[in-house]
């Protein structure tokens, strides 16, 4: 943890027992670019629920307040629900469904810390199943106008008790109404496609290349990219797309069958036109190859 980390946790922990409509601050759940996540108590329902808060300033508070309005409006049973927006003295809140759990992210770490290496990945039922679920989440937003454009380990929540996958952090999502200048490049540098490290406007092609390094993810435990800070991880991927991922799917893992690899490759192709036309045609390779491969029905 950087010093910078320090200091917004511990300014985030003085929050805890703050009351924020009708919320009480329990626990703080997570930290990150896109703000703080607490879990809260919501007193006239008495329930547990998320509470996002991010600074209130002019560069935050229109995309916090889009982030806000673009999920509110999409209803499926992989995106966690919204409840609630405003302002909380010198923060924007979001109160939204709790999901007790933990993201993808912290599975593929917390496997590859097991003492057993045939235990250090995420087993392949679990990565399909997440992905696909993930893919039909997308598929909807989609369909409502709404690219994710940060899809990754780490915004997909999966829940404890059902194991049921939840996209979240709309954060920097586009809707097909909004105008893209070209002039910044948002999004996470593993994950994004190499047109949006370009600055261009995306389409869903660019939430698919996501989705499938995520599945790669899953079943390598690491992307074999170069070793390099941000702006050169850009950069590469950028100007020299193909030169991003030092070894094929099957290179990095040999769980990664030659027809797997195939679904993977498709789906993270440099150019966009060649990858899948949308993403329910990536979920039904997915779906196929589980049910080939494994008998099971996703």
């Amino acid at each position: 943890m950087n010093a910078q980390t320090a200091e917004t946790v511990q300014s985030a922990q003085k929050l805890i027992g703050a009351d924020v409509a009708g919320v009480t601050l329990l626990t703080l759940h997570g930290c990150g670019h896109t703000g703080l996540v607490f879990t809260g108590f919501q007193r006239s329902l008495k329930r547990k629920i998320a509470v996002k808060l991010v600074p209130k300033d002019k560069t935050t508070a229109q995309s916090f307040m889009d982030e806000a309005e673009v999920v509110a409006v999409l209803n499926h049973p992989n995106i966690v629900t919204v409840f609630d927006v405003g302002e909380f003295g010198e923060y924007l809140y979001i109160t939204m469904r709790l999901v007790e759990g933990d993201s993808l992210q912290t599975l593929i770490k917390r496997k590859l810390r097991h003492p057993l290496p045939s235990q250090r990945y995420v087993d392949l039922p679990t990565a399909l199943k997440t992905v696909a679920q993930t893919l039909d989440a997308l598929a909807y937003a989609h369909k409502a106008g709404v690219v994710h454009q940060d899809v990754k380990p780490g915004n997909i929540l999966i829940e404890r008790e059902s194991g049921r996958a939840y996209l979240v952090d709309f954060g920097i999502a586009r809707t097909e109404l909004t105008e893209d200048d070209g002039l910044f490049v948002h999004g996470t540098p593993l994950y994004m496609p190499p047109e949006q490290a370009r600055g261009e406007v995306t389409d869903a092609r660019a939430d698919i290349f996501a989705a499938g390094a995520t599945l790669w993810e899953c079943l390598a435990g690491t992307l074999p990219v170069p070793q390099l800070p941000t702006v050169k991880l850009v950069g590469i991927k950028a100007r020299r797309p193909r030169d991003f991922f030092e070894r094929t799917p099957s290179e990095s893992s040999d769980r990664i069958d030659k027809e797997l690899e195939a679904i993977i490759q498709k789906a993270t192709a440099s150019h966009r036109d060649d990858r899948y036309a949308d993403c329910s045609e990536f979920l039904e390779k997915i779906k196929k190859y589980a049910n080939n491969k494994l008998d099971l029905a996703l």
